[in-house]
């Protein structure tokens, strides 16, 4: 997870409310955050609370949809906030006001195990056991631990017309298929020329996801005269903030010369164009 910026002096207001608080950078530059208040459970788990055989403790704030689960090789993307059990934050997703994304097998065995509980759009509260936590490191916070958690997504999970365009999609002249997944705002399209800011993930049509911007910290900026033709076409297509699903027939693609083959299905969010 996003860890607080480090060597930065913490200075603290009103405790029990959301508070802005100033930092000092190692540049000495002025950054403000919020500290997210401790629940009024924070210091022990609630006897309503769910318990594993491991030790884990956790309670759901708010239902989520669907039955799906995120395993251990998945990535997710969630909101979190955590504090030790005298109620200290010590780190959040919140507060740097940007949801954070990794790998279920790269986080806190508590955390491992208790995303893999969760459903997307689900909130849950965990006590995290110390054995299950940072196991008495130095330099890491102690005891048990307290996280809320938001699942928002599962971004390499394929969507459901990842085998081929649907109906409703929009096709080029050259082969090119696209849906529009949210609207951008003004009338400026990058040229070919164009360097851009992207959020994207791919996948093959059999569900693999091959690449993502979430593996290279969660945004990408690239040329368009550098890419496959298939994304430049594409791209040409958006306007900031705007998010397509592109179909990419493989003549379009890597052109059989190199993996991965076939038509290949992206999710592409355009972020700026440079």
């Amino acid at each position: 997870m996003t860890r607080l910026p480090s060597g930065l002096a913490l200075v603290a207001g009103i405790v029990g409310c959301i508070v802005s608080v100033v930092v000092a950078s190692a540049q000495n530059e002025p950054l403000t955050i919020k500290v997210i208040p401790p629940p009024s459970d924070v210091a022990a788990a609630p006897a309503d609370a769910q318990k594993s055989a491991s030790g884990l403790a956790s309670k759901v704030l708010k239902p989520g949809a669907g039955s799906d689960h995120p395993t251990s090789s998945d990535l997710v993307t969630v909101d979190y906030t955590g504090w030790t059990t005298d109620g200290k934050m010590f780190d959040s997703s919140v507060a740097h006001g940007k949801p954070s994304t990794f790998g279920v097998r790269q986080v806190l065995p508590g955390l491992n195990e208790g995303l893999q509980l969760m459903v997307v759009g689900e909130r849950r509260r965990f006590w995290i056991p110390e054995s299950l936590a940072n196991k008495g490191r130095e330099g890491k916070p102690k005891g048990t631990l307290v996280f809320d958690i938001e699942l928002l997504d599962i971004p390499n999970r394929a969507p459901a017309d990842v085998k081929a365009p649907p109906d409703d999609a929009k096709r080029t002249a050259s082969g090119l298929a696209y849906k529009v997944i949210k609207e951008g705002v003004g009338g400026r399209h990058p040229r070919a020329s164009n360097a851009v800011t992207v959020n994207y993930t791919g996948w093959t049509t059999d569900g693999k996801m091959f690449d993502s911007s979430v593996l290279h910290g969660g945004t990408s900026t690239l040329s368009l005269d550098g890419v496959v033709r298939g994304w430049s076409e594409g791209l040409q297509l958006m306007v900031e903030g705007e998010k397509l699903r592109l179909w990419i027939p493989e003549k379009l693609a890597y052109e059989g010369k190199q993996p991965p083959y076939g038509m290949l299905v992206f999710d592409v969010e355009l972020l700026k164009i440079q």
